[in-house]
Parts: C-alpha cells; sequence; structure tokens
C-alpha cells in the first residue's frame, strides 16, 4: 500500500469504511455479502456511528470487494483492515474495538 507524501492533503475522512453490497445469482458457488446480511449490518452500522456521536466516519456500501466468501465483509481505510460483519454484535465490536478504542476486533479480522 502506498504511503502519504508529505504534501498530500489531509484525508477527508478519519475512516472510511466499505461494506460489501454485492449480489450474486442464487446459487452461485462464491455466496455474496447482500444476501448474508451486508446491507442490514450496513444501516445499523451507520445509524449506530451516528448515534454514538462518532464524527469524521463515513460508512459505504461498495460493489464487490471480491472477497464473498468469506463475508459480509467490510474494509476500513486508511488502514486497509478487512472484517467479516456477521451480525450486529459484530458490527458493535468492531465499532467499539476498531472505532473507539483505535485497535482492532482481532477475532473478526479477514486475514
Amino acid at each position: 500500500m502506498g504511503e502519504r507524501l508529505a504534501d498530500d492533503p489531509a484525508p477527508y475522512y478519519e475512516t472510511h469504511i466499505f461494506v460489501c453490497g454485492n449480489r450474486r445469482p442464487e446459487g452461485h458457488p462464491r455466496g455474496d455479502c447482500a444476501s448474508k446480511g451486508s446491507e442490514k449490518v450496513r444501516d445499523y452500522m451507520k445509524a449506530r456511528i451516528k448515534e454514538l456521536g462518532l464524527m469524521n466516519i463515513r460508512v459505504n456500501q461498495s460493489g464487490c470487494l471480491d472477497r464473498c466468501e468469506l463475508g459480509p465483509c467490510a474494509v476500513f481505510y486508511p488502514e486497509g483492515v478487512w472484517y467479516r460483519l456477521d451480525s450486529f454484535a459484530a458490527a458493535d465490536e468492531v465499532i467499539e474495538k476498531h472505532l473507539q478504542q483505535h485497535g482492532r476486533a482481532r477475532n473478526l479480522m479477514i486475514p
């Protein structure tokens, strides 16, 4: 991953989260994140982050992140850390450990 240069503009968001919203045809061998609940988890995260008053964080739905068989998945930038977010509880853990404590929810990380 490239490094930030000294004269790069400051990042617009402290953390930018992309949650896979990919849908494949039913029965596809790789599956897809949307049918595993990624859209509900994304909406929950957006609402919860706002409710907690966490600022400068953006949660977006993305197209395919190419890891659907491991999903539902999300990637957090600028760190480039991937998480499996298969429940509201998983989202809460990531919000707490990654966004509030500036650590990692290691048990939810996708290698």
